[in-house]
């Protein structure tokens, strides 16, 4: 039986995993599954939806096991798919943060309404920038966000966007180039994780696998822990961007996989529930019914 394991340079654990050969020692006949060769799927405007390619692939044939941020897999949930968190890594608050322009003016939070914000949409980006929003007091439907992707740095240094939710190593060159002002830190706000997670039949019935997919994670991260410049040079070889921007950022970055808490669920309930109030999601969903216990507790 065959067994897919997605992986892509967002979720830095699973792109390592990918280049270090641990995983074939347990599971020599693993398929590795670039997302990027996949269909990109429906994404929807900012104002209408959210992307869920990365949850869709999981029913589709494309993997069987996938690693994102903290918005994929509430979206998965949105769209009727019977997915199991596996595990979340410390917070990494160092990651990125809410910035503006010095010369839009904006001061605070609050200051947003009716400019535009530029985000990775779908990503962890979009539950801390509605996390901030919420806190000042405004809606999603308050700001004009822009699906920026890999192009949100130059918009914003040319002022095609008026702020950022921003993370490094595309901040770095930014930072460089001029001066930034944070509108709010990530700390505080939300905790930013790495997660894992994949469909309920899979977790129930290939338990063993998928606790070898754990374990090798957890050595390959120990890996990037002791060897951030030569992990480093696995993700410049593939974007062509500086291997140093890339060390400064996994080095920055907690690695190792803890097994799911009530406070994580109660945090992905809160941006679940915002999503709904946004319109982002159609339905409103139950975060806690995608966790068993001895799944969830795999990694501890």
């Amino acid at each position: 039986m065959s067994l897919r394991v997605g992986y892509f340079p967002s979720n830095n654990s699973l792109w390592v995993l990918r280049h270090r050969g641990i995983l074939e020692r347990t599971l020599p006949d693993v398929e590795w599954v670039d997302l990027r060769s996949l269909p990109k799927g429906e994404r929807p405007a900012p104002t209408e939806g959210l992307p869920s390619a990365h949850g869709d692939h999981l029913f589709d044939g494309g993997y069987d096991f996938i690693g994102t941020g903290s918005t994929p897999p509430v979206t998965a949930q949105s769209k009727g798919h019977d997915i199991v968190y596996v595990a979340v890594s410390e917070p990494r608050h160092d990651n990125g943060r809410l910035i503006a322009r010095p010369d839009s003016g904006i001061t605070g939070v609050a200051d947003l309404a009716g400019r535009r914000v530029a985000l990775a949409h779908g990503s962890w980006q979009t539950t801390l920038l509605l996390f901030a929003l919420d806190q000042a007091g405004l809606t999603w439907a308050d700001i004009e966000p822009v699906d920026a992707g890999a192009e949100a740095a130059q918009l914003f240094l040319d002022g095609e966007v008026d702020a950022w939710t921003a993370s490094y190593p595309a901040l770095g060159p930014v930072e460089d180039e001029i001066e930034v002002r944070t509108l709010v830190e990530t700390a505080g706000l939300f905790s930013h994780r790495s997660l894992w997670f994949t469909r309920r039949d899979f977790a129930e019935k290939r338990g063993t696998e998928l606790a070898a997919i754990v374990a090798a994670l957890q050595e390959s991260d120990a890996w990037i822990r002791d060897n951030p410049r030569e992990a480093a040079e696995l993700f410049a070889a593939d974007d062509g961007t500086d291997v140093a921007a890339w060390e400064h950022a996994l080095s920055t970055r907690p690695f190792g996989l803890h097994p799911v808490t009530g406070e994580f669920v109660a945090e992905q309930q809160r941006a679940a529930d915002l999503f709904h109030a946004g319109g982002l999601i159609d339905r409103k969903i139950t975060v806690a019914d995608a966790v068993v216990p001895g799944i969830a507790g795999l990694s501890a």
